[in-house]
C-alpha cells in the first residue's frame, strides 16, 4: 500500500455543471397522444352503446363528415401559416428597432411591442373584424378582404410582438465582447449586426420561434368566434345537422386529434433543436 508524499498538494477538479433537464415545466409527448387516443375511444365506445340501433354508428358519423373536417382544418393550417410569416417580417425589424441607439425609435418599438405582446389575442381578432374594411380600391380595381384574412392580420399582431421579443433578447444575449471586437475591426453597426451578430442569432431564436408557431397552430380556432369557416366553425355546424347529443364529445375529441398530430412533430422538433443549439 503506497501512501502519498508530504509534498503532493490537493488538486481541485473543476465541478461540472448539471445540464438543464429537458422534463422541466410542461412538454408535449407522446403520452398525451396516448391519453388523448384512448379517450376518443372510450367516448366513441359510450356513445355507441347509448344510442338507439336505428341511427348511424359514431364511427360512421364522424368518417362521414372528415373531408369537411379537413377543409376546415387546412384553413387553419393556412391562417397559421400567413400570420406568423406576416408576424416575424414585421417582428424582426420591430426587435432590431429595441436595440437601436435612438431614444425615440427604442420606446416607440418598446411600446409596441408591449402593447400588442399583453393583449388578449381575441380582442385583437374582434378590432381587425369590426375595423378593417370588407373591400379596399386600388386604382379601379375592387379587392376583397373576407374574414380569414383580417383573422390572420389581427393573430398576426401578437406573433409580431413575440417575435419582436425574441430578437431583442438573442441579440442582448450575445457578448459584448463580439461587439468591441467587431469595431477594433472598423465594422459598422450595421456590418456587426448582418455579418456576426445575427447569423448567431437564429440558432437561439430557431426552438422558441417554432414553440411559437405551435402556440399560434392551437389558437386558429379562436378564428371560429369571429365567424371564420374554419374547423371549429364546421365541427359545430356538423353537430347542428346531425342534431346528436352523443356526437359532442367524439367529435370534439377527434378534432382536437388533429391538432395534436400537426402540433406533436413540431413539440419534438423544438425538443431536438433546443438541445442541439444549447449554449453551453
Amino acid at each position: 500500500m503506497t501512501t502519498a508524499k508530504s509534498t503532493d498538494l490537493p488538486v481541485l477538479l473543476a465541478v461540472r455543471k448539471p445540464e438543464p433537464s429537458s422534463s422541466g415545466g410542461f412538454r408535449l409527448s407522446l403520452w398525451h397522444g396516448f391519453v388523448l387516443a384512448a379517450a376518443l375511444l372510450l367516448s366513441v365506445a359510450a356513445a355507441d352503446a347509448a344510442a338507439g340501433p336505428a341511427v348511424a354508428s359514431i364511427p360512421a358519423t364522424i368518417w362521414k363528415w372528415t373531408p369537411l373536417i379537413a377543409q376546415g382544418f387546412a384553413l387553419n393550417i393556412a391562417i397559421s401559416f400567413l400570420a406568423m410569416a406576416i408576424g416575424t417580417v414585421a417582428g424582426v425589424p420591430l426587435g432590431l428597432a429595441q436595440i437601436s441607439l435612438l431614444p425615440p425609435i427604442r420606446t416607440s418599438s418598446w411600446f409596441v411591442t408591449q402593447f400588442f405582446r399583453n393583449s388578449p389575442w381575441l380582442v385583437l381578432l374582434f378590432y381587425c373584424m369590426l375595423l378593417l374594411p370588407f373591400q379596399i380600391q386600388i386604382g379601379g380595381t375592387t379587392i376583397p378582404l373576407p374574414g380569414w384574412f383580417k383573422s390572420t392580420i389581427g393573430l398576426s399582431l401578437p406573433v409580431m410582438a413575440n417575435v419582436s421579443e425574441l430578437v431583442r433578447g438573442a441579440v442582448l444575449s450575445i457578448p459584448y465582447g463580439q461587439w468591441e471586437a467587431a469595431e477594433s475591426l472598423a465594422y459598422t453597426r450595421r456590418q456587426t449586426l448582418w455579418h456576426i451578430i445575427l447569423p448567431q442569432c437564429v440558432k437561439r431564436i430557431t426552438p422558441p420561434w417554432m414553440n411559437l408557431y405551435a402556440i399560434l397552430t392551437t389558437s386558429t380556432p379562436l378564428c371560429a368566434v369571429v365567424g371564420v369557416n374554419e374547423a371549429m366553425t364546421l365541427t359545430g355546424n356538423i353537430l347542428n345537422a346531425e342534431g346528436r347529443t352523443d356526437l359532442l364529445i367524439p367529435m370534439y375529441l377527434y378534432l382536437l386529434t388533429w391538432f395534436f398530430l400537426y402540433c406533436y412533430p413540431i413539440a419534438r422538433a423544438t425538443l431536438a433543436l433546443e438541445t442541439r443549439f444549447q449554449v453551453r
